[in-house]
């Protein structure tokens, strides 16, 4: 099996896999178990829908025009926000600046 889509969460992996499911193509939702590892936070990179090889071209197409008419991606280009990183990864950032801001200062501390 090859992953067709990269989900940002666990509920978008199993609408893109409901579209596939719609258009005749079998897939298969991974990451269930992974998704709690951040708590309340939704963790990013885990949720993958694969699909059978020899689905993969078509899906990946359907994919594509899910990717084009998400409506976030013409909310945040029409906004001109100009922000590359999405919610998940400006929480990431976030955090690792505190932790590297929390360790000079109990070094600091030393």
């Amino acid at each position: 099996m090859l992953i067709a889509y990269r989900a940002r969460d666990i509920a978008e992996a199993h609408i893109v896999s409901g579209m596939l499911h719609a258009e005749g193509i079998e897939s298969h939702v991974g990451g269930h178990y992974l998704q709690g590892a951040m708590g309340e936070i939704g963790a990013a990179g885990f949720t993958n829908v694969h699909v059978e090889d020899e689905d993969y071209s078509r899906a990946r197409a359907l994919v594509a025009e899910y990717e084009a008419s998400a409506p976030e991606a013409s909310s945040a280009s029409a906004a001109g926000t100009g922000s590359s990183l999405n919610r998940v990864e400006r929480y990431a950032v976030g955090f690792l600046l505190f932790v590297a801001v929390l360790v000079a200062v109990l070094v600091g501390a030393l």
